[in-house]
């Protein structure tokens, strides 16, 4: 899968449609995650777009050659319709993934229909390598243990998994066993985010821009060490880190080739432009309201009223936040900008101006002043 939004960048491709796209299919969870951006309740909300809708937004996104789409929630496995979602993306085109919650509501069974009707890969959240630090932070004894059991009835359908991991003052310490975790259950990527202060997540969580620094560094490690993809949510500076770690290497006398790529005349550095809030990323709430990002809660329209690609491809929102050039603070002048550009969702939430430069990046451009 992440091969398959290799395949897909370019400049081009972000400005035409997002290479990732979101649905959040409902915010009804029975779990109570203590940062959760959608402040799930457990019961689904009647206005959440319903099948018939959902149908058409798969129908159009697989119109707009998405590559990727993920069904999210809340606990997707909540909607009884999940199924009939699954294979209606994967007849538009789509690659579908799903991100179901650690509780009994997703049973073998279903899993196997989902498998059956095309889901190319099972994504859970794991936030700690035991029961007692997961639970703690999921909210609900027996998480931990729901969540291995769907880890082994996806590996035991045949169908790819996925570890989410959300990173904080939580769990820091327990990086390596998470990545052990990852390994033992056979994951193919690791995905770790790094919280945003929305909805639940409050500041206690937020680590500080020295320890995201060591985190990042220590991932690009992981990443060169373990037999699985790392990729990172709301810390684009990790493609700046992976460059620096791979130019180190080599320097180090390490066989790794397409190291740190040219930069441009005005010191840009010239590589694959990444995947942020609103760049090649959009997502599409249970309401139906498009947003930048799950984290970043700025509606640019509404699929109910206004074509999905129009969102994406001309609103002011998405058009200034696929501007580099309209970055500010160091990240306005940073040679990785191109690359990284910051979490634009982060930067909303520290100062209200999403274009402002990302708190929590350690990293100084040559020349700059605060």
């Amino acid at each position: 899968m992440t091969e398959v939004l290799r395949r897909a960048g370019g400049d081009l491709a972000f400005d035409d449609h997002p290479l990732l796209a979101i649905w959040e299919v409902t915010q009804a969870c029975d779990l109570a995650c203590a940062h959760c951006r959608a402040c799930a309740q457990s019961q689904r909300d009647a206005n959440e777009l319903s099948t018939a809708e959902g149908k058409a937004l798969l129908a159009r996104l697989g119109e707009m050659k998405v590559p990727l789409l993920v069904l999210t929630g809340g606990d997707p496995a909540k909607r009884p319709d999940l199924v009939e979602l699954v294979e209606a993306g994967t007849r538009a085109g789509l690659t579908v993934a799903v991100t179901p919650s650690g509780t009994p509501v997703l049973q073998r069974d279903r899993l196997a229909q989902m498998r059956d009707a095309g889901l190319a890969r099972l994504a859970v959240s794991v936030d700690g390598p035991d029961a007692a630090s997961h639970d703690a932070f999921r909210g609900v004894e027996g998480s931990f243990a729901e969540t291995k059991r769907i880890l082994e009835d996806a590996r035991s359908l045949g169908i790819p998994v996925q570890i989410n991991t959300s990173v904080g003052t939580h769990n820091i310490k327990a990086l390596r066993a998470m990545a052990d975790f990852a390994r033992e259950v056979s994951a193919v990527l690791w995905s770790v985010f790094l919280v945003v202060p929305v909805g639940r997540a409050g500041s206690s969580l937020l680590l500080g821009p020295k320890r995201v620094e060591a985190l990042l560094e220590e991932l690009a490690v992981i990443a060169r060490e373990y037999p699985f993809d790392v990729k990172t949510t709301a810390a684009p500076h990790f493609r700046r880190v992976l460059m620096q770690d791979r130019r180190s290497h080599v320097e180090r006398g390490g066989a790794m080739v397409g190291v740190l790529e040219d930069v441009d005349p005005t010191g840009m550095v010239k590589g694959p432009r990444g995947i942020s809030d609103g760049v090649g990323f959009l997502f599409v709430s249970h309401l139906g309201e498009v947003y930048p990002s799950g984290f970043l809660p700025l509606s640019a329209g509404n699929v109910r009223d206004t074509d999905v690609a129009a969102i994406y491809r001309e609103s002011p929102l998405f058009t200034q936040l696929r501007d580099y050039d309209s970055l500010e603070g160091k990240c306005g002048v940073c040679p990785f900008r191109r690359v990284c550009g910051g979490s634009r969702a982060r930067a909303y939430a520290a100062t209200g101006n999403v274009m402002a430069e990302d708190p929590l990046c350690a990293y100084v451009p040559k020349g700059w002043v605060s």
